[in-house]
């Protein structure tokens, strides 16, 4: 739970067949880009539970809701698909209606730590596309966590060039037409 203007950011995981399927966020929508990675702890954390998500997958923010939401719901944070493999998430995918923001969640069996002394940890990242020719740039937040739920890795940023990370680029190309 994020507070904000004494409303907070409330996100509920959802699960399809015992698989992470989305996230409802209900009160508001995170207001900045250290509101996204703290989000984004709390969806990694959700990553690194075992059997939660079978492998690193897309999920796409949308702020429409489904027919009769839970009270409070403002929208959902939905997987989307894979990044490899069968049914994976292609090139262009969301070019025609570019959301609001898409994240990577990586289990544990399927990223390198960044600290050598990490042995399980899940990751994700979020990308907050801009319109850099507007003024509008690019945000995102990177985060790992270990089995337990400690944070080994933090960080958010602003005005980057997606391709400077793998994960940035891969987001980005889903959002190119």
């Amino acid at each position: 739970m994020l507070e904000h203007d004494n409303v907070s950011v409330e996100v509920a995981p959802m699960q399809a067949q015992g698989l992470l399927s989305g996230f409802l966020v209900s009160g508001r929508w995170p207001a900045s880009t250290v509101e996204w990675a703290r989000f984004l702890l709390l969806a990694v954390r959700m990553a690194g539970v075992p059997g939660m998500l079978p492998t690193s997958t897309v999920f796409r923010v949308r702020e429409d809701l489904p027919d009769a939401p839970p009270l409070g719901a403002v929208g959902v944070v939905l997987a989307e698909g894979p990044v490899l493999g069968e049914h994976a998430v292609l090139p262009g995918q969301f070019a025609d209606h570019q959301p609001p923001g898409l994240i990577v969640l990586h289990p544990p069996h399927e990223i390198r730590p960044s600290l050598p002394e990490q042995d399980e940890v899940a990751a994700g990242c979020v990308l907050l596309p801009g319109i850099p020719h507007l003024g509008l740039e690019h945000r995102a937040a990177w985060v790992e966590a270990d089995r337990r739920g400690n944070i080994t890795r933090m960080v958010s940023r602003a005005g980057f060039d997606p391709n400077e990370d793998a994960d940035t680029a891969v987001l980005a190309l889903f959002l190119a037409a």
